[in-house]
């Protein structure tokens, strides 16, 4: 087939497809159905009100008594807030009491992007491609960027409750923390003796703490 020729097939190709509708002005996410790999479907606009708009879930601090970490993270996912399905964005807060710490951890799916409200942290990150760390001391109104995949942490070394607030690339950035990923599952302790160099009592000694059960 001839260039010209395939040419005008498909234009009358294309031109034999209804006519590609506006852009949709939003997507609230309809949690009661399955997610997919662009998102959750879109509530019908029909049942769209204001307060798919709006989440007041960020403004009470989270309970850093119960925690292990002496931390609180309160999420504003898509999950929480569907008005930001497909919208490339979503919020935490973050309560660090005094010797609070968010474990090193990663987000697979976002950058995230770290304001300071109240307090001050020892934050950090460490690169790929090196392992270089990156480490400052945060106080309040200062910002740091966490890029999308690296481990990062923070620690309130001062006498201060924390305050802080995240912004993310995604509004379902995926997370996955360290301490969990090796301590609070079934892989056998011997595994995680090799992989880690750390003695049989310190690994079951983790275990009991994060709930293993290797």
């Amino acid at each position: 087939m001839s260039l010209p020729i395939l040419f005008i097939f498909s234009v009358l190709l294309i031109s034999s497809f209804p006519p590609h509708t506006a852009a949709l002005d939003f997507c609230i996410a309809d949690l009661t159905l399955p997610t997919g790999p662009v998102g959750y479907p879109c509530k019908n606009p029909a049942n769209v009100t204001t307060d798919d708009f709006v989440y007041s879930g960020l403004g009470t601090a989270g309970n850093t008594s119960n925690s292990l970490f002496k931390s609180a993270v309160t999420t504003a996912f898509v999950t929480q807030f569907p008005g930001l399905n497909g919208l490339g964005l979503s919020m935490a807060r973050g309560d660090l009491a005094p010797g609070g710490v968010i474990p090193m951890h990663t987000h697979p799916s976002a950058h995230e992007l770290l304001i300071i409200i109240e307090g001050s942290v020892v934050a950090g990150l460490i690169s790929s491609s090196d392992n270089q760390v990156y480490l400052k001391t945060l106080n309040k109104g200062d910002i740091m960027l966490f890029p999308k995949g690296l481990l990062h942490f923070q620690v309130n070394t001062g006498r201060v409750p924390v305050i802080e607030f995240v912004s993310f690339s995604d509004p379902d950035p995926g997370l996955q923390t360290v301490d969990n990923a090796l301590f609070a599952n079934s892989l056998p302790s011997e595994y995680i003796e090799k992989v880690t160099f750390l003695d049989d009592a310190q690994v079951k000694k983790l275990e009991a703490v994060f709930g293993g059960t290797g």
